[in-house]
């Protein structure tokens, strides 16, 4: 039995360092695609869009692998939350990489623009917060760190404020220079994508929440909505504030709401 146990512990630790490598491969095609696309090369994008089979055959991998323990080992509790946290983390982690094929797409279509100087620095900044939210987010999954993945919420205001900045870049340029509409297009697109890796990177610290401690944000929406169903009240502005920051008890699976 004990060397039944054993193996079982191998096998998720060899499950939490492939998300390692899963998101140390995401971070560093984050930082390549950001670096090709202010460089204008065209021949790096396509080693972007190439590559991206690679991550799509690491995450396919993880993900059988984590299926198979959970088909053979019928894991509970703390386990149980391990496992399937480490599915939607293979997920949002191809997400993010996916989204860079995008940029790079989008980076071919507009290889002849020459970028203002106000927009290649905000596509480099955007570039670095999305990198350090992934990065933050594996560390918290990897340490099961509760404060970490919460705090990723706040740090990725940061880049939701950069991509704002972008846009109202992006139509200041349009309007007072020679930025075509398609490129503006284009370039709106690619800090889209930029919010959306930081959104994937938030959603993965929601999961080590729920990893570590049972919370998923939805059970808080669930509650409120259940009062209100209770009381009969329908008005969401007079909903019980403490029971949108009350964490559902360890002994709630949350399972339900895992498809989010």
């Amino acid at each position: 039995m004990g060397e039944l146990r054993r193996e079982y512990h191998e096998e998720l630790d060899e499950l939490r360092s492939g998300i390692v490598r899963l998101g140390a491969m995401t971070a560093e095609t984050i930082g390549k695609g950001t670096a090709i696309l202010l460089d204008r090369d065209i021949s790096g994008a396509q080693r972007i869009i190439d590559g991206d089979a690679e991550i799509d055959r690491v995450a396919l991998r993880l993900e059988e692998g984590t299926t198979q323990v959970l088909e053979l080992q019928a894991p509970m509790a703390s386990d149980l939350r391990f496992l399937l946290t480490t599915l939607r983390v293979i997920g949002e982690l191809e997400r993010s990489a996916d989204l860079m094929v995008n940029v790079s797409k989008a980076s071919r279509r507009i290889y002849d623009l020459e970028l203002p100087p106000e927009l290649r620095g905000l596509i480099e900044s955007m570039g670095m917060e999305a990198t350090f939210l992934t990065r933050a987010s594996i560390d918290a999954y990897v340490d099961a760190d509760e404060s970490l993945g919460a705090a990723l919420d706040d740090v990725d205001d940061r880049l939701d404020d950069l991509h704002v900045t972008f846009i109202e870049a992006i139509f200041s340029s349009h309007h007072s220079s020679d930025l075509s509409l398609q490129a503006a297009v284009q370039l709106a697109m690619i800090g889209r994508y930029y919010e959306r890796i930081g959104d994937h990177a938030v959603n993965i610290g929601e999961r080590v929440r729920y990893m570590v401690s049972g919370w998923l944000p939805e059970q808080s929406g669930a509650a409120v909505l259940t009062m209100r169903e209770v009381s009969g009240n329908t008005d969401e502005s007079e909903a019980p504030a403490a029971i949108t920051d009350t964490p559902v008890p360890e002994g709630s699976s949350g399972l339900g709401s895992e498809d989010s």
